[in-house]
Order: C-alpha cells, then sequence, then structure tokens
C-alpha cells in the first residue's frame, strides 16, 4: 500500500471521528472478518441447521439480535460451500451488518416493498424471507449482469412474490407506490475496508466517495417520492462517513417537513459515535462491517 494512500485515508477517518476512535477504525482495517451467514427459514429450519454444522464439526457463534444469523469459528466460507444446506440455497452467505437492514424494514405479509438497489440479492431474499414469502417485493438492479445474479439468487432461495426489474431505481415511474423502501445505497465502502488488499488505492478514492454522495442523494429523493403516506424508508450504506450516510439524511429531513426517523433499537452490536439521534452506525471489527442504517416514516 502506497504512503499517501494511507495519509489520505488517515486524514480522512480524522476527519470524521476524534483520535481514539479512528485509531480503532483504522487499526480495524488490517483485520479479516469471520465468515457469517443466515439460514433460510422459508426452506429449512434454524434446529435441522444446527444439527447439520454440529455433525459436520462445524464450531460456530449465534447472535442475540437474530436467530437466523450465524458465525462461523473454524475454517473459511469454502467449508459452507461443500454443504447440502448451501448448494440447495438453505443458508446464504451474508455479513451480519447487511442483515440489519431488512430487520430493521420488518417486512410483513401482503406489503409491497421495494428493494432499490437490489443485487446480488441478499437483502432482498432476506425480506422474502422474514415475511415467509407473503411480502410482495420489487427488486431493481440496472447492470443487466448484476440482474442475473439476483434473478439466479432469488429462484435458489426460492422467494416467491418477488420480481426483478432491470432498471435504475431513480429512473421508476413516479406512478409506482410502495409501502416500504429497502435503499442499501451504491456508497464508497469505507466500512469494508481492508488494507491488505493491494488494489485498495485505486477503488477507494475522493472521487469515488463525491460520486456515491450524488447517486445517494438522488435515489433518496426518489425513494421519498415513491413512498406511501405512512409508509416506511430504510436506508443503509457500508460506509462510516458521514458525508454519505447523517448528512444525507438530514438535507431530505429538512427539504420534507413530513417525514421523520423512527429511532432503531437493536441492542448487542458495536456502534460508532452518530451525531443523528435513532440511526445506527456499526463499527467495523472481526464480526463486523462498518454500516449505517437509517428508519425513516412518511407522515401520512
Amino acid at each position: 500500500m502506497e504512503d499517501n494512500f494511507y495519509e489520505f485515508l488517515t486524514k480522512l477517518i480524522q476527519d470524521n471521528y476524534d483520535a481514539n476512535i479512528a485509531q480503532e477504525i483504522l487499526s480495524g482495517y488490517n483485520k479479516k472478518r469471520a465468515t457469517t451467514f443466515r439460514v433460510n427459514t422459508n426452506k429449512t429450519t434454524i434446529e435441522d441447521v444446527i444439527d447439520i454444522l454440529k455433525s459436520n464439526e462445524i464450531d460456530f457463534n449465534r447472535v442475540l439480535w437474530s436467530k437466523e444469523a450465524f458465525i462461523l469459528n473454524n475454517g473459511k466460507e469454502t467449508i459452507l460451500q461443500e454443504l447440502e444446506i448451501y448448494k440447495e440455497g438453505q443458508i446464504y452467505l451474508q455479513s451480519l451488518s447487511s442483515m440489519i437492514p431488512a430487520i430493521v424494514l420488518d417486512p410483513k405479509p401482503k406489503e409491497n416493498i421495494l428493494d432499490m438497489c437490489s443485487a446480488p440479492g441478499g437483502k432482498t431474499t432476506q425480506m422474502a424471507t422474514l415475511s415467509n414469502n407473503q411480502a410482495y417485493i420489487t427488486a431493481c438492479e440496472r447492470n443487466p449482469i448484476r440482474a442475473e445474479k439476483l434473478k439466479y439468487n432469488i429462484q435458489k432461495q426460492g422467494c416467491k412474490g418477488t420480481i426483478v426489474m432491470t432498471k435504475d431505481a431513480r429512473d421508476l415511474d413516479d406512478m409506482f407506490s410502495f409501502d416500504k423502501i429497502l435503499l442499501d445505497a451504491p456508497c464508497s465502502g469505507s466500512g469494508t475496508l481492508y488494507l491488505e488488499d493491494e488494489s485498495i488505492s485505486k477503488y477507494f478514492t475522493k472521487e469515488l466517495i463525491t460520486k456515491s454522495v450524488k447517486t445517494q442523494t438522488a435515489l433518496v429523493k426518489k425513494a421519498i417520492k415513491l413512498l406511501k403516506p405512512g409508509g416506511e424508508l430504510v436506508y443503509s450504506t457500508c460506509s462510516i462517513l458521514k458525508e454519505e450516510n447523517e448528512n444525507i439524511i438530514n438535507n431530505i429531513l429538512r427539504e420534507n417537513n413530513n417525514l421523520s426517523i423512527i429511532p432503531i433499537e437493536i441492542k448487542d452490536i458495536p456502534t460508532l459515535p452518530c451525531k443523528l439521534t435513532g440511526t445506527l452506525l456499526v463499527k467495523p471489527n472481526e464480526e463486523y462491517e462498518g454500516f449505517y442504517v437509517a428508519r425513516i416514516k412518511k407522515e401520512n
């Protein structure tokens, strides 16, 4: 890694956090994260998955905030990929942090839900599972290749009531209207960096952050237009930078006096300080990626 890149990254994190927290984050960028996954309860039971893991001598931990989520203690994800439960779509490899937005959205049967940036489908299929395959989910993905991967995962996970639109969500007709919207926005990925990645300085740039903010702003404005009165929007990124997170949400709240924050009350998750009360900023460590989640209600 080039010295000038580390200087850029250090200044960026120090501009967002005090010295002690900034150092913790920078140190965390040197650590590999554990393999984590969730059980697809539309295809199997948690008890059956536990029995299979134990019979294969696979050591795991559970997390307190989701009964479907597991942390692998021994070995890499290839161990899981060799199992039939993986091949049959009964489990899904997914980071713990990226499981949080769908849980916060709390999809219910018969709700019309929009997933604005869906591929590869982790959150889309999770919402189908959480609603027992009874929510009506529209999954948007503008990239045709990524859309095919999304369709594959939806089929493999046995999701019903889910349709894929190979379309930029910003171009959806304003005549559409949804009860709930999940916007896991394209971002810089500042919460997921790994400093031993030799190509990091090529893709993580100031230009990427600027481009991400522009895209995030356009997407969240579109989401508000498409959200029904009384509906809820969950906004998330795998970034820990305020310009991609609380600044975006503060701006949309200032522009719309019919919006309010619904406080997120999930416990037992490591967090970073955030000035926007009620939103969640996950601290990156050996188990979690850095992640931001905000839940917004559109008043009647």
